[in-house]
This record gives C-alpha cells, sequence and structure tokens, in this order.
C-alpha cells in the first residue's frame, strides 16, 4: 500500500463523505454534538473511553471518577473533588482548537445557523470561534462561590490554591461544571429545545458515545423525524446504528474532508 492510499478514506468512507458532505451543503440549519473524542487531536485525553485519563480504575482515595466527581463529594469533601477537576483542567491546559474545531465555526459563517451542543468543558469551540455553543456540562474557566455565589472567570488553575477560596467571604468556589449527580443546566435545556423546536436540517454527532440521554436524543429524534444524521466517531456508539451516514474517522480528518467536498473550489484547512 503506498502514502498516498494509507492517507486517502477508504472506498466505502469516501462514498459516505461524498453523500455526507452533499447532505450538508445543502443544509442551512445544523446541530452538532460532540464529546471529548472531537479534542483528541488537540492533544486532550478522553476520560472514560479506552486509554482514558479515567478509563477502567479508582482514584487514590478508592472511589470511582463518578464518585469522586459528584455533586456530594463537593459538597462533603470539596477537596476530593477538587483535585480531580484540577487534573481535568491540567490535562486542558494549552490545548488550541484543531481543524475540526475551526471548520465547525467556519460553517457558523456561511450557514443560517450553525450550533453546538457540546458535553466537553474545555471551552475549544469558543475558542475556535464558535458562537452558538450549549455547553451542556458548563466550563472549567468560570467558578462561583459555594456560599455566597460570587463568581470568576479564569483562564486555567495555575496558581489557584485548591480548593480556591472566595475573595469576598472566604468560601469555596466551585467551577460551573455539572457534576455526577446533578442537574443539568435548566437554561441550556431550554436553548436546545427552542432549536429543535425551530427545526434542523442535520444533526452531527461527533467522537461521543453518546451514552447521556440528553446527548443521543437529538440524534435518535432527528433520526425519527426523517432529518439526516450523521456520525463522526472511529469506535462504536449507542447512535451508530441510527444514524444516515457513518465515519469511522477522527473528527479532525473528517472535518477537512467534508470541508473539501462541499467547497471544492477551496483548499481545506488542515
Amino acid at each position: 500500500m503506498t502514502l498516498a492510499q494509507m492517507q486517502d478514506p477508504l472506498p466505502d468512507q469516501a462514498l459516505a463523505l461524498d453523500a455526507a458532505a452533499a447532505t450538508l451543503a445543502r443544509a442551512q440549519r445544523i446541530l452538532f454534538v460532540t464529546g471529548a473524542g472531537i479534542s483528541v487531536d488537540s492533544g486532550l485525553p478522553t476520560y472514560r473511553g479506552i486509554g482514558g485519563l479515567y478509563h477502567d480504575r479508582l482514584t487514590d482515595e478508592g472511589l470511582t471518577i463518578e464518585e469522586a466527581l459528584s455533586g456530594e463529594m463537593m459538597a462533603t469533601r470539596p477537596d476530593i473533588a477538587w483535585r480531580y477537576i484540577a487534573q481535568i483542567e491540567e490535562s486542558c491546559r494549552g490545548a488550541r482548537p484543531n481543524a475540526a474545531h475551526r471548520l465547525i465555526a467556519a460553517l457558523e459563517q456561511e450557514k443560517a445557523l450553525v450550533c453546538v451542543l457540546t458535553q466537553n468543558v474545555d471551552g475549544l469551540h469558543r475558542a475556535a470561534g464558535s458562537r452558538n455553543v450549549i455547553e451542556i456540562h458548563g466550563t472549567v474557566h468560570r467558578l462561583h462561590c459555594m456560599d455566597c455565589h460570587h463568581g470568576r472567570k479564569v483562564p486555567d488553575y495555575a496558581g489557584l490554591q485548591i480548593p480556591p477560596e472566595c475573595p469576598q467571604c472566604g468560601g469555596i468556589m466551585r467551577p460551573e461544571v455539572v457534576l455526577f449527580g446533578e442537574a443539568l443546566p435548566a437554561r441550556a435545556l431550554e436553548r436546545l429545545e427552542s432549536i429543535l423546536e425551530q427545526g434542523v436540517d442535520a444533526v452531527v454527532s461527533i467522537g461521543t458515545t453518546s451514552v447521556f440521554p440528553y446527548i443521543a436524543g437529538p440524534v435518535v429524534w432527528a433520526a425519527r423525524q426523517g432529518v439526516p444524521t450523521l456520525e463522526i466517531n472511529p469506535g462504536e456508539t449507542t447512535v451508530s446504528g441510527v444514524v444516515d451516514y457513518r465515519l469511522r474517522m477522527c473528527a479532525a480528518e473528517a472535518l477537512p474532508e467534508l470541508w473539501r467536498r462541499m467547497h471544492p473550489a477551496e483548499p481545506a484547512e488542515d
């Protein structure tokens, strides 16, 4: 096999890319649903997938990561919850958007609507220039006090005391992220519901195993409504069997290929 053959998509993937690109080129309202897999090519790990940050192992305290990163732990032992929040933030620190993030942001400039529903707390979609982002799990870059609710934004946790103290009342601050066992932000859910009610022309799932119902839900809903669906993920997920087009590719490989087909007269970003 030549180097060129190794770099080109497999024949069945090339056909899927052609069909998916034609669909996305026609679509004017696109919902992207993204998970940790879209940020892998920015150097970030997945968390519970194969090879992930917390795959198949307990914390130093003998806890599952779901126990350590729970709302209950933040309330009773914030030092433990913060230890692993800080590890996640450190793994994100200095990361830059990759081609997948940037091309989704570029599509926002030429479509009537491009909305990103993301599980990620790394902020890379916004850093790439996407404005219509629903951060369903929040972001590590905003903190608020658990006592007086004073808030602040931080670029990263370098130099922060962990857990950080509130400069107003001396209480403990926490990141505005959804921990295990906590409710999803009502405003984010309302935005998602509004977008689906207004209608979309395509739903694209990228780099998520779709284990949460609110992440799989828009894809399943679209499939039932006859709205075209696409999944970009090297592995099998809970929505793999319902989508119209499936690309077994990494996001930073698939998006440039789709962009080339949607914009044949323009060079794609790598």
